[in-house]
């Protein structure tokens, strides 16, 4: 949670996913405010767990921030942000 923090107000983090299972859940409830005042886009996945091997560490994870999509992952990570603002609509 530091480090996502610090990614975030350093506006370094371009994006940020947060998992539905963290408890308790007061642990995140700074998050979304920090992204809205930054302009950096937010989303959930259900769990720890989902979250930590969809971004392959294989360990649970209660929040990540993208900072390089890496080479040639630019247009995918636009199309998530994409479709996660047309979610809040």
């Amino acid at each position: 949670m530091n480090e996502v923090t610090k990614s975030i107000e350093r506006v370094q983090a371009k994006l940020v996913i947060m998992a539905e299972d963290v408890s308790p859940p007061e642990i995140l409830f700074h998050i979304p405010l920090l992204c809205e005042e930054k302009g950096i886009p937010y989303g959930y996945l259900s769990t720890k767990k989902e979250l930590g091997n969809t971004v392959r560490i294989n360990v649970s994870s209660s929040a990540i921030a993208i900072e390089s999509a890496g080479t040639g992952n630019d247009s995918a990570l636009n199309d998530v942000i994409k479709n996660l603002e047309q979610l809040k609509k």
